[in-house]
């Protein structure tokens, strides 16, 4: 159930601890939209990379499935996503992902900026299940908790991989030059 729009065109701030897990919900949906569309321009990119590519073509499949999983929550409570803040966040997705083009060292920081952001998407989903729950929405939550669960694996697997990346690139600059190295 959207807010209604005030005579300034504005919605009024969610008022109801359900308006705001619905409007948190939408910026979830938004938030993996826009993982979906850094990965995918990253998995353009990384052929020097092979279990790193592997990695983020898989996490492609589970960030649409987390998607879907929050458009199913915000059909349980009667509404939809919003098309306005998925579009944003798509938009942001592939400027992020451009910024590493000009990058020499696009893969680690990439890496790195991906592990930040699992970060941020496990505090999402985190404060998401306890919304749900103080909603009294228990059913949203146990939706959720795979989401969380999978991000938290993401954030592991890039944690674990992170500093052996960092040696590669940086063998490869050494031996290969930079262009070889980057991707």
């Amino acid at each position: 159930m959207d807010c209604p729009i005030t005579q300034r065109g504005r919605r009024p701030v969610a008022n109801t601890t359900k308006e705001t897990l619905i409007d948190w919900l939408r910026d979830a949906h938004a938030m993996e939209s826009q993982a979906v569309e850094m990965l995918e321009r990253q998995a353009e990119r990384i052929k020097n990379y092979p279990d790193v590519l592997a990695k983020v073509q898989e996490h492609i499949e589970v960030s649409n499935r987390q998607a879907d999983r929050l458009k199913q929550c915000l059909q349980r409570l009667g509404t939809d996503t919003s098309a306005i803040k998925t579009g944003v966040a798509m938009l942001i997705g592939n400027a992020q992902s451009l910024s590493g083009v000009v990058a020499s060292d696009e893969i680690v920081k990439a890496s790195i900026f991906d592990y930040s952001f699992e970060h941020f998407e496990i505090a999402n989903y985190r404060a998401l299940i306890s919304a749900a729950e103080q909603a009294g929405e228990p059913e949203i939550a146990r939706m959720l908790q795979p989401s969380l669960d999978e991000e938290l694996e993401m954030a592991a697997w890039l944690e674990q991989r992170l500093p052996q990346l960092t040696k590669t690139y940086l063998e490869r600059r050494e031996t290969a030059g930079t262009a070889e190295a980057k991707r």
